[in-house]
This record gives structure tokens, C-alpha cells and sequence, in this order.
């Protein structure tokens, strides 16, 4: 049956419209998103498709443009989502940018999980702030598995210097799930410190992006 069949009160835009968007779940939301279903899927349906393909909401949010895949679904849904999601990473970088300052983990946490926990590859990001720990740009600088052939400090002081960064907080994600900081996580961790030390910038945390909380190498003690 179709959506346009269903009573009125149950139609995911009306239910929107009377209740207001809090009132809908999210395979609901995704269906006013999308505007249609396909041949044989109402646009609810193909919404729960997407968050189960996905594991959830934070995992839609994380993938790319390309990644966005499910049977019957065309280039110009696949755009009006992959639109939709981009605008909900940057409204997560503006409210974090918006802060007077980042003073603990988990208030960076939140976005930079969002940017790297559902990557299939492995991804090493800077946050650069100001001597206030206001944020002044988030940027990754590398890619691949995270060892001292393939995270130049050299670069990373480089990037510091460009954004004229007085402190930063580097993150990278496990694509396994699993946010435990290798040997390798904090050998690297330690170089890259010393390399900073020695142009003035403070490297405030290190964290590592899993599928549940980040884990803050700052708090186990381990910069």
C-alpha cells in the first residue's frame, strides 16, 4: 500500500507538519527526505533499509557520498541525502566551532566521531585550536594505518604552523570498531609531541574513534 493510501495522521509529512519533526522516528524522517518510495518499497520502508544498511543514524551520518547504496534507490535520492547529511556535519562543526572553548574530551568527542567512526579506512585528523582552545580548522592529513611510515610530524608541524595553531588535538579512527590505542597509536603520539614542543604548539588529546565513545588517550595518561 502506498503512503498516499495511509490515513492521514499516519503519513510521515502530515505527522510532521501537525506534531512537529520530533514526533517522527527516524526511518520517518528519512521518508519526508526522500519524498517517494520505489517500485515495491514506501518511502518508510526504504528509509529503515538505509539506517539498517548503515547500523543506525550516526552510521548513515558518517558515510560518504558514494556509499549511500540500497536497491531501487536513484541519483537523485542518493543526492538529496547525501545533501541532507552534509548539512548535518557542518551544522555539528558549527556548534562546536561555537564554543567559547574545548576544556575536556567529550567536548570534541561528539563531532570528530561523527567525521571518522564509520570510515572503512583508516583516517588521521588534526584540531587545530587558539591559545584559548577555540577551534580554528579541523583538517585530515593522512590516511592509511596509523605508524611512522605513513604520519609525517614533519607535516603535521607544517599544518600547525599554517593555522597558526597554538594547541591541537590529532584523533584517527579504528575502521574494526575498536577504539583501544595501539603501540603504534602512542609511539607516534609521543613523536609528534616532541616535534611540536619545539615550534611552541600543545598537543591537548589524541583520541581514538571506535563504534562506541571515543577513547581519550589524555585521560588513560598516556601523552
Amino acid at each position: 500500500m502506498s503512503i498516499r493510501q495511509w490515513p492521514e495522521s499516519e503519513r510521515p509529512r502530515e505527522k510532521l507538519l501537525t506534531h512537529g519533526s520530533a514526533a517522527l522516528s527516524d526511518a520517518e524522517l528519512l521518508a519526508v527526505l526522500l519524498g517517494s518510495g520505489v517500485r515495491g518499497k514506501d518511502a518508510i520502508t526504504l528509509g529503515r533499509e538505509l539506517l539498517m544498511q548503515a547500523g543506525g543514524l550516526n552510521a548513515l551520518l558518517g558515510r560518504q557520498d558514494r556509499e549511500i547504496r540500497t536497491p531501487g534507490l536513484g541519483p537523485a535520492k542518493r543526492a538529496r541525502l547525501a545533501a541532507a547529511l552534509e548539512l548535518a556535519r557542518r551544522s555539528l562543526a558549527e556548534q562546536l566551532a561555537e564554543r567559547p572553548s574545548l576544556r575536556n574530551p567529550s567536548d570534541s568527542g561528539d563531532y570528530l566521531s561523527a567525521r571518522l567512526r564509520h570510515l572503512p579506512y583508516e583516517v588521521f585528523a588534526c584540531l587545530y585550536l587558539d591559545n584559548r582552545h577555540r577551534v580554528l580548522a579541523f583538517e585530515e592529513l593522512f590516511r592509511g594505518t596509523l605508524d611512522g611510515a605513513s604520519v609525517h610530524p614533519r607535516e603535521v608541524v607544517r599544518a600547525c604552523l599554517k593555522h597558526n595553531a597554538a594547541a591541537v588535538i590529532f584523533a584517527h579512527n579504528h575502521p574494526s570498531g575498536v577504539a583501544e590505542p595501539s603501540s603504534a597509536d602512542q609511539a607516534i603520539t609521543r613523536e609528534l609531541g616532541q616535534a611540536l614542543r619545539l615550534v611552541g604548539v600543545r598537543v591537548l588529546d589524541h583520541l581514538v574513534i571506535g563504534h562506541a565513545e571515543p577513547v581519550s588517550m589524555a585521560a588513560r595518561g598516556l601523552l
